[in-house]
């Protein structure tokens, strides 16, 4: 399997690889305009709301994880096949597109972010829209093994909290019912995994980073909605430590369940 993070070197040498445009907003912006208005040469838009959750509702959270079949039906007419190699990319340092490459790695498909994404791109965008042929992706479950339910993660050794440090103490919450976080969880903000040009932090530097942590096995990851915490696990793949558990409701399914809330700086 590819390294979860390429840079614009590597995809260039790998022509063959699907590039895929993953930019989503949580305010009033669209990414599909956003990739209208310029985008890499041959990428494809993955909608975040079509392709890669299923729809909310307070006991699953925001973005739910998509049924298989309605993922592999977006991959399919992206393009996207069985054997496809897959670089994806946002404006966000692949907070968004992280969801994408972890799904698909979790299916054993070749799948890496762009490091940098838009913000380090060098080279033209273009506006052409590029209509992929349909693809054959054969849709398969979701190894349960790389997913932690609500009651594993209230009992985990090791969460951690993907979300702003703000949000994560109380301070602010702009989206879910209530402010805080999983008590005994550990603020780890997705952006310490990037240096200050939005790349991503030395496998060195990452693993000084979540200190503490020798085997990723033991984390499970968390965010708003289980977007943002793939961001989490891909860096501590990176690091060299393996595959965590994703939390997939995450914050939005646990503030709304009635379960105990932790504020501040408290993670034990």
């Amino acid at each position: 399997m590819i390294p979860p993070v390429v840079d614009q070197a590597w995809l260039e040498a790998h022509p063959e690889a699907v590039i895929a445009d993953v930019r989503h907003y949580l305010d009033e912006r669209r990414g599909v305009d956003a990739y209208r208005t310029g985008h890499l040469p041959g990428a494809r838009f993955i909608a975040m709301d079509v392709v890669l959750a299923d729809p909310a509702s307070p006991e699953l959270g925001r973005h739910p994880l998509p049924d298989p079949t309605r993922f592999a039906a977006g991959m399919a007419a992206s393009g996207i096949g069985d054997d496809s190699v897959v670089v994806a990319y946002d404006d966000a340092g692949g907070a968004m597109a992280g969801r994408l490459v972890w799904l698909l790695r979790l299916l054993g498909h070749d799948a890496a972010l762009l490091d940098g994404g838009l913000k380090t791109w060098e080279g033209d965008l273009v506006e052409e829209l590029d209509v992929p042929e349909i693809a054959q992706f054969t849709p398969r479950p979701w190894p349960a093994d790389a997913l932690a339910t609500m009651d594993e993660t209230a009992h985990g050794r090791i969460v951690i909290d993907a979300r702003a440090s703000e949000r994560f103490r109380g301070e602010s919450e702009p989206i879910d019912p209530k402010a805080g976080h999983i008590p005994g969880a550990r603020s780890l903000p997705l952006g310490g995994n990037l240096a200050e040009d939005g790349r991503f932090r030395t496998p060195e530097e990452l693993r000084d980073r979540f200190s503490g942590i020798e085997a990723a096995e033991d984390v499970i990851s968390y965010c708003g909605s289980g977007v943002t915490a793939c961001h989490n696990l891909i860096a501590m793949e990176y690091a060299g430590l393996g595959r965590g558990r994703l939390f997939p409701g995450s914050w939005s399914a646990w503030s709304a369940s009635g379960r105990p809330v932790a504020t501040g700086d408290e993670s034990v």
